[in-house]
């Protein structure tokens, strides 16, 4: 595409791109704290972007190395007509593939599939838990147990998500657990739980809080797959909001991969907007 120039100078974008993104995390609902938070995640490792301009708009583009693969992203893309530009020279890096994270729509890019969303909605003030439903603390003794049934169903999900192989999914979600949960089962911040109905355990959760300004994470709210159909995963929605409440949080944010429609019919029923949407192609 003909026009577009990289500048070696980002002060004239980089304003613009901010207010922007806070200007759509404000949209979604988020209190000033929170949006000034997300945008310092949204911005890392910007100073080594590569900023471009075609006289109309801006085209900011980067690379990253994920699990041994070279992942092109583009950041910014306020011209929808040079998206092919974006896509060429992040192959022309050697991407294998290319992301991006949106917030308020796909826009021009409707046709990468989705591979996760961030989610997000304030939690009720006084939650109660479902009939029926009960909540407790899960025991020191069963978190090996917990762990590898949660690491394996993450793996799953992020294979079914369509971006990586069952190999890069293992070595992902060994990061993600290192990384969140160094102390395992002792780890600050993290509550796991376990629900029962009638003398049974049907699910279980892990809610990490004060994760963001104001906001508990919810990393798993599972239901045993022998349990689903029944209603207890719009109960674990409010086992989630609940734990929100209990750690002195205001909303309730969590992952939900791509591909996973049924998990994503519920959070719409729910009431969960999408804050962020990850999408990518393979180049």
């Amino acid at each position: 595409m003909n026009g577009i120039q990289i500048v070696a100078d980002q002060g004239e974008w980089r304003g613009g791109f901010e207010e922007r993104v806070l200007a759509g995390y404000r949209a979604a609902g988020c209190s000033e704290p929170l949006a000034r938070a997300l945008l310092g995640r949204a911005v890392e490792g910007i100073d080594g972007w590569t900023v471009a301009r075609d006289g109309s708009g801006w085209i900011a583009v980067g690379v990253t190395e994920v699990n041994g693969s070279t992942v092109g992203r583009i950041h910014d893309l306020t011209v929808p007509r040079a998206r092919a530009w974006a896509e060429r020279w992040c192959a022309e890096q050697g991407a294998q593939r290319v992301e991006v994270r949106l917030t308020g729509g796909a826009g021009a890019f409707a046709d990468y599939p989705v591979r996760g969303q961030i989610r997000m909605r304030a939690a009720a003030e006084q939650p109660e838990l479902p009939p029926g439903l009960t909540v407790r603390r899960l025991t020191e003794e069963e978190y090996p147990g917990w762990y590898a049934a949660e690491e394996a169903a993450n793996i799953a999900d992020i294979v079914r998500a369509g971006a990586m192989t069952p190999e890069q999914a293992k070595e992902k979600s060994d990061q993600d657990f290192a990384r969140y949960l160094p102390q395992g089962y002792l780890t600050p911040g993290h509550a796991f739980y376990v629900m029962e109905a009638g003398g049974q355990a049907v699910g279980t959760g892990w809610v990490n809080h004060g994760f963001l300004p104001g906001v508990t994470f919810g990393f798993s709210l599972e239901v045993y797959k022998e349990h689903r159909g029944r209603g207890y995963g719009r109960a674990a929605m409010a086992v989630g909001e609940w734990a929100t409440r209990q750690g002195g949080d205001e909303a309730m944010m969590f992952n939900v991969f791509g591909g996973n429609d049924v998990a994503m019919s519920l959070y719409d029923s729910t009431g969960f907007a999408v804050l962020d949407e990850y999408r990518s192609i393979g180049l």
